[in-house]
Formats: structure tokens, sequence, C-alpha cells
């Protein structure tokens, strides 16, 4: 299963997570761009 936003923004915060990674969440429908960059602080690039 994949994680859901809050799962996501976890890892990311605590490192286990790369910005591609996330990326992918993005790509798989998971979360939003707008989230990405919540999550990243950078711009959703596709």
């Amino acid at each position: 299963m994949f994680p859901d936003y809050n799962t996501i923004k976890s890892f990311y915060d605590m490192k286990l997570w790369t910005k591609e990674m996330v990326a992918d969440a993005v790509k798989c429908s998971r979360i939003t761009a707008e989230q990405y960059q919540e999550i990243t602080g950078e711009e959703y690039a596709a």
C-alpha cells in the first residue's frame, strides 16, 4: 500500500524519503503538486 500525505511528509521530514520519492508520489496520484510543494518547499516540476 502506498502511503498517504501525512506519512509521506513524516518520512521526508525524517529524511527517509528524497524529493524524487515525493515526486513519485505525485506521479502515482497519492499527493498533489501543491502538497509536494508543502512537503519539500519547492515547486513540483513534471
